[in-house]
């Protein structure tokens, strides 16, 4: 060979060793943003596993800076420290599956896994006589680790927070585990290299947003669970709500109502009509204050004829007609149900006298077999685009919502406002 070959063919061969070892630095980029997010996420869900996956790739990284040496050197001591990083990374990466599919805790014990991977890495390194045994080897128990690993999230699908997330993660290392399998084949020093490179960082990439989903899998479960307990609570001060109501009307109705008529009938024994007539003031307040606490007819007569009288006597305080339509709400409902249409009304009407400047109002009630309808319209000046949601409007969301129902309140038929609330009887019985 003339010596202009023999430096052409040192020119190939150094072209190729940058292009690789380019390649491989863009894939040891890529696993380190991955090592980097998931201790991230470590650092504010505190799940094990993603430590674990952290360390994984973080010891991945090494084992590429390790090739990439053993690629300009040709020094088969960087090829051996290849060898323990990728038995390590790989065994880690299965130790992170398990966690999160199993609750598996790392003990001391596991340290052994270093050792062990330094000792395999020796055996394949120095103490086989064929590299291609030792190629064969490796690629089979690296795929063979891989593969489990998929297996462990295959099965583990129903148990982790996104089972989408979980299906893609096995399918990705189970492909991961079999693209393993052509390294004796395939990874020489030719541009094999590069093919191995770019199907690793599509993996990588994979596995990335597959954790990604898994963490919003993991968030939307939080959030679902802490709704449900907001919702229950909720429900529960609702209900202590009306308890105290209930009690506290009683008291006013049987304790302050009987001693002030007491006290007015004494007044007016003794002639004192003017202080009679002060007192008798005082006691329609305190039972108007009781009614507006817990009605009695609605324990006594039940909601038809509650809602008869509350409608009569907001159109007396206020000179605004109530027209009330129940002839489709014939059927008794559960006491709690029952509590919710009455306040929904009652708050409903009172924004109309405090906010609509309307004259007349129409109230329906409907209740089926499945859900029970109410519609509360009038004829005032409406409602404002940029109008911000007051505790009444909350209060009566709260309240429906609390029951598996949905409230809409808009614009009516007549620029009024409009307001329509639907209930479950299932969820309320």
């Amino acid at each position: 060979m003339t010596l202009q070959e023999t430096a052409a063919v040192l020119v190939d061969s150094l072209d190729r060793t940058f292009v690789e070892c380019s390649a491989i630095g863009f894939q040891s980029v890529v696993t380190s943003v991955l090592a980097l997010a998931c201790y991230a996420i470590y650092q504010r869900h505190r799940g094990p596993y993603f430590l674990t996956w952290a360390v994984a790739w973080s010891v991945y990284v090494v084992r590429l800076a390790c090739m990439s040496t053993f690629l300009v050197r040709r020094d088969m001591l960087w090829l051996f420290f290849h060898q323990a990083a990728t038995g390590i990374s790989a065994l880690l990466l299965l130790a992170a599956a398990l966690q999160l599919s199993r609750g598996f805790r790392l003990r001391p014990i596991h340290a052994l896994v270093v050792p062990l991977s330094v000792l395999w890495a020796w055996l394949t390194i120095y103490g086989m006589g064929s590299m291609m045994v030792a190629g064969i080897t490796t690629a089979v128990l690296l795929s063979g680790v891989t593969i489990s690993t998929g297996i462990v999230f295959w099965r583990a699908r129903a148990r982790v927070p996104s089972r989408s997330a979980a299906t893609v993660l096995a399918v990705v290392f189970v492909l991961w585990g079999l693209h393993h399998l052509d390294y004796p084949l395939l990874r020489g020093f030719g541009a094999a290299v590069l093919y191995g490179v770019f199907a690793d960082v599509l993996f990588l990439f994979a596995i990335g947003l597959s954790l990604l989903f898994l963490v919003l899998g993991g968030e939307r479960e939080r959030l679902a669970a802490r709704s449900a307990e907001l919702e229950q609570l909720t429900r529960l001060m609702l209900r202590v709500q009306e308890d105290e109501r209930r009690r506290i009307a009683r008291e006013l109705h049987d304790e302050a109502g009987q001693i002030l008529t007491a006290v007015k009938i004494e007044l007016e024994l003794d002639g004192r009509q003017e202080a009679g007539a002060l007192v008798g003031r005082a006691l329609n307040q305190v039972r108007d204050l009781s009614n507006l606490l817990r009605p009695a007819a609605l324990d006594d007569l039940g909601l038809l004829d509650s809602l008869r009288a509350l409608t009569d006597d907001f159109s007396a305080r206020t000179r605004i007609q109530v027209a009330l339509d129940l002839e489709d709400a014939t059927r008794r409902l559960p006491p709690d149900l029952e509590v919710v249409i009455y306040r929904v009304i009652q708050e409903a009407l009172t924004n109309v006298a405090r906010h609509a400047r309307a004259t007349d109002v129409d109230v329906r009630l409907i209740t089926d077999e499945r859900e029970v309808r109410i519609t509360v319209e009038d004829n005032g000046r409406g409602i404002d685009a940029d109008t911000s949601p007051h505790m009444g409007w909350l209060g009566m969301r709260e309240r429906i919502t609390a029951l598996g129902g949905q409230l809409a309140i808009g614009s009516g038929h007549t620029h009024g406002v409009r307001l329509d609330a639907q209930i479950p009887l299932g969820e309320a019985s």
